[in-house]
């Protein structure tokens, strides 16, 4: 896999002078999110809403019409724009992206060298965030989307003048403030076409791909949307201003959050995903799940349509990414990315209005005459696999067939719309199956089924949903289809029932409906059967309730709602401040000025990556050539405080004669240069473990892959190898029964560490046996201390407690950054650190590194009006202010408690390093092992 990266910038005069590569498989650092009084929306969707066609081709260098392939219908613009000829504009698909358009979308605007036309669909989307400029001031950004002629021919891209491109851009920008993205044809097929419709969209939909390749195709595709992506990111980032909301729609553009992020650390992002998303089952299918997944943890806030598709998000982050979770967000990078559910609705005022419309009448009339004295079902759907319009019609054949007297009364009129891809199987199969049924149940003067594979126009749609006996939708997956809220619109007079697949994305919200399952068809058929045969007042009971929802969950509702909730979680922004990148300039003048220096370290995950069995994590010979040195050293005292047992530290590093050793936690201590372990817990009935053992085996009988580790004076349950979610919640189940049997009558404590559980004696752990070395060694004057996980902040705390100063450890301003033992390995993540963190800690974050910030704005906590409409933001601070302001402390600025993880991570500690790699590094350098 090649590596794609996005880059990070700044103009912080201590920024590193080179753009560091930081990878789509890692996670972007989030800043303090800062918002304006009045913050501006910028909305990023893959398609701008109108749709040009060029008047004047000769600015567009083009030539003939045979240089443009004329006459071949290959090359003609799709029809997702009503034709300028047709007196009313035809009416959309009715999905959540693709809804019909409104009463003026599609009359011609004559602006010079070009025609905008509203682009077919996506009017839901659309009316929502235009209703948003009554507050906001909004800028539309997306890509121009095809270019053709007044004949209807596509002009490609490279025949479009820069002239061209700049008058156009000038004229969406003074229509409503449109930034329109030129892309080349082929890059521009190769997201779209390619990985977008090849790639994402089945997979969303549950459509697995069978056709092995040689992956050529496929890499091009990806190469194509990661550069599309990169494109939208550039174009958002010309337009930002700090403190403005990017809100970005869809599967097109899910890695422009995390290109954004690298650019962007301060910017409130939100996602919407109007498609489907898939469960983790599915979704590990996916070569590029990491970098998909990465790329939209870039946003603050991401939504979707339903529940489900939200639990399967976040599903997807746990075990696919093995990133902790909660039911309300997924825990990246130190910050909470929210996730939502905020279902779409459509812009009821408008379907009220175009209903109503005089053409639509007389439609109905005809259309009554037509099928005078028969019941009719209405179906309205694109012809895509997912939308169900096979199921349909078999389940109405099986309809016809289970209730023979229901044959020659009703009808099926079904109307699809041409997708932008066509599927020439799928339809022959549909035009098979009409002429089947229709021949089967049909007469000289009935026909069961009328089928129209075209688009109508919106009179004609409004009329057939007003005159509908029965709505009948059948999607065997969808994200939001809006047909079915248009058609209890359309049903205030005839009250009409809806039958809706429970696999659409509405099927959540609208209780009313009577649902189906679209493959049991004789399911379906006798729900249709019992809908014929429903009394006015349970109709009427039905509608009501299905109206009452549609008008209160409004496109504006959804677009309001959403800006609402990303506004307030950024304004109550669960994070700690970022924690310092560890200067290696200051710890190595401090180590060296020091004449006795106390040195103590955790060792999995600190001194050795964590492994998903513990007898793997063997140490490296770089970190024993380094320990070693620092052991011999005669001003050191090295310590390694670990939860190991004694055996499988005397069997790793007991041949380090000056290093001294804490094992299980704190239990058992073994001094430099003696081969004696002292038993900390010798005096302590052990008579608990019974108890506890009793309880873990049952779990881990439970618990596929996991296990139970004992040690003499603890007891540890792991499940790092079992199912993330399915051992994460075993374990809470696990903490919650030791709770209550064990820790109410026993002197032990539960320790919650890294996908494990373990039990103690109480009063035992590592933060004692830093107070212990203390207080044996009062003269040190340089104290160290590295740890990665909560067991560790023991240590930090009793450090902290020490120092009298929470970890207040005076940083100096420095742009030395520790370079990574292994490059391959840490390179691009300590350049990161270095460049993002630091810098930003230095330039915006109190000296205090952990107090939750609480900025007071006209007395409302966090800048968060009661009305939810603003922000306000602290005034940023200057690295001369932040420095000035920390005051000596003297022996305790000696004390360097460092974590390891990322700068987000909630600790005690006052430094960080991003991986073990690195404070090995660290390591070498202050023994000599390694030249700085």
């Amino acid at each position: 896999m090649s590596s794609v990266s996005t880059f990070h910038t700044s103009s912080s005069t201590n920024s590193l002078s080179t753009p560091r590569a930081v990878p789509l498989t890692e996670l972007a650092e989030t800043a303090q999110i800062v918002l304006s009084a009045k913050p501006r929306l910028i909305n990023v969707t893959h398609q701008i809403p109108y749709a040009c066609t060029l008047l004047d081709r000769t600015s567009s260098s083009s030539s003939t019409h045979t240089s443009f392939g004329a006459g071949s219908p290959l090359n003609r613009r799709s029809s997702y724009i009503a034709p300028r000829h047709a007196q009313q504009p035809t009416a959309g698909t009715g999905t959540g992206t693709e809804g019909s358009t409104d009463a003026t979308s599609c009359s011609s605007h004559p602006d010079g060298d070009c025609i905008l036309e509203q682009r077919r669909g996506h009017s839901a989307l659309y009316s929502g965030i235009m209703s948003l400029r009554n507050d906001l001031e909004t800028i539309q950004i997306g890509w121009i989307g095809e270019l053709a002629d007044q004949d209807g021919y596509v002009v490609p891209s490279n025949k479009l003048s820069e002239p061209h491109k700049l008058a156009m851009k000038e004229k969406l920008w003074n229509k409503e403030k449109v930034v329109p993205i030129f892309l080349d044809d082929s890059r521009a097929a190769g997201h779209y076409e390619g990985y977008c419709k090849t790639v994402l969209w089945p997979l969303f939909h549950y459509i697995l791909w069978d056709e092995a390749t040689d992956g050529r195709i496929e890499k091009k595709n990806w190469d194509d949307y990661v550069f599309v992506n990169q494109q939208f990111a550039d174009a958002i980032i010309e337009q930002y201003q700090p403190g403005d909301i990017v809100w970005i729609h869809d599967y097109h553009l899910l890695l422009v959050p995390h290109m954004l992020r690298q650019k962007l650390p301060s910017a409130a992002i939100g996602v919407f995903i109007h498609a489907p998303f898939p469960s983790s089952e599915i979704f590990r299918c996916l070569p590029k799940r990491v970098e998909i997944l990465n790329g939209l943890l870039g946003a603050n806030q991401i939504g979707f349509q339903t529940y489900s598709y939200a639990r399967h998000f976040i599903s997807c982050c746990t075990r696919v990414n093995g990133y902790e979770s909660t039911p309300r967000g997924v825990d990246a990078m130190g910050s909470t990315v929210w996730v939502g559910t905020f279902p779409i609705g459509i812009d009821a005022e408008r379907v009220e209005r175009q209903r109503k419309a005089p053409g639509v009448l007389p439609k109905m009339d005809a259309i009554r005459k037509t099928y005078k004295g028969k019941r009719i079902i209405v179906g309205r759907d694109k012809l895509d696999l997912v939308k169900g319009v096979q199921q349909k019609l078999q389940a109405f054949e099986k309809f016809l067939n289970d209730y023979p007297d229901m044959q020659g009364e009703v009808v099926l009129i079904q109307v699809t719309s041409p997708p932008l891809v066509e599927n020439p199987k799928l339809e022959a199969k549909i035009a098979e199956l009409v002429a089947h049924i229709n021949g089967t149940y049909g007469s000289l003067n009935f026909t069961p089924v009328h089928h129209y594979h075209q688009h109508i126009d919106r009179d004609e749609y409004y009329a057939l949903l007003s005159v509908a006996d029965i709505g009948l939708i059948t999607s065997v997956r969808d994200g939001m289809n809006t047909t079915s809220l248009e058609y209890i619109m359309c049903q205030q007079e005839n009250h009409g029932p809806l039958i809706l697949s429970e696999f659409t994305g509405t099927a959540g919200s609208l209780s009313g409906a009577m649902m189906v399952n679209p493959w049991d068809y004789q399911g379906v058929a006798k729900v249709i059967y019992d809908a014929l045969h429903l009394s006015e007042a349970d109709k009427l009971v039905r509608h009501n309730q299905l109206h009452k929802h549609v008008l209160s969950h409004t496109a504006q509702y959804w677009a309001k709602n959403f800006i609402s909730e990303l506004i307030l979680n950024v304004g109550t922004w669960d994070q700690s401040t970022p924690t310092p990148y560890l200067d290696l300039g200051v710890t190595t003048n401090r180590y060296h000025k020091a004449n006795k220096r106390l040195l103590m370290f955790d060792y999995d995950g600190t001194l050795t990556p964590i492994r998903k069995t513990p007898g793997a994590a063997v140490p490296q010979e770089h970190m024993l050539k380094a320990l070693t040195a620092l052991a011999e050293d005669p001003k050191n005292i090295v310590w390694i405080i670990s939860g190991r047992d004694q055996k499988v530290l005397e069997e790793w590093l007991g041949h380090i004669d000056d290093l001294g050793f804490s094992a299980e936690h704190g239990s058992f201590m073994r001094q430099p240069g003696s081969k004696k372990w002292v038993n900390l817990t010798e005096s302590m009935d052990m008579g608990w473990k019974n108890d506890v053992i009793e309880i873990f085996t049952y779990y881990s009988e439970r618990t596929q892959g996991s296990f139970i580790e004992h040690k003499r004076s603890s007891l540890t349950w792991h499940y790092r190898m079992a199912d993330p979610e399915f051992g994460a919640f075993q374990a809470k189940e696990c903490q919650n029964h030791l709770e209550n049997a064990v820790l109410s009558k026993l002197p032990v404590e539960i320790l919650v560490g890294k996908k494990n559980l373990e039990v103690r004696p109480t009063m035992v752990n590592k933060g004692e046996i830093v107070k212990r070395l203390l207080a044996q060694h009062p003269d040190v004057e340089f104290v160290a201390c590295a740890g990665d996980d909560k067991t560790d902040e023991d240590m930090f705390r009793a450090l902290a407690g020490q120092s009298n100063s929470q970890a207040n450890g005076r940083r100096e301003q420095s742009n030395t950054v520790v370079e990574p033992y292994n490059h391959d390995l840490v390179a691009e993540t300590a350049a990161k650190i270095a460049h993002a963190t630091l810098v930003h800690s230095l330039e915006h974050s109190p000296i205090v590194p952990h107090a939750h910030v609480n900025v007071q704005v006209n007395g409302q906590a966090n800048g968060v009006p009661h009305d939810g409409t603003h922000l306000a933001s602290p005034a940023p601070t200057t690295p001369a202010q932040t420095l000035s302001s920390a005051s000596p402390r003297g022996a305790a600025g000696e004390h360097f408690s460092i974590t390891i993880g990322h700068a987000l991570k909630r600790t005690l500690a006052n430094w960080h390093v991003t991986s073990p790699e690195e404070l090995i590094r660290v390591l070498g350098i202050l023994s000599g092992v390694i030249e700085n």
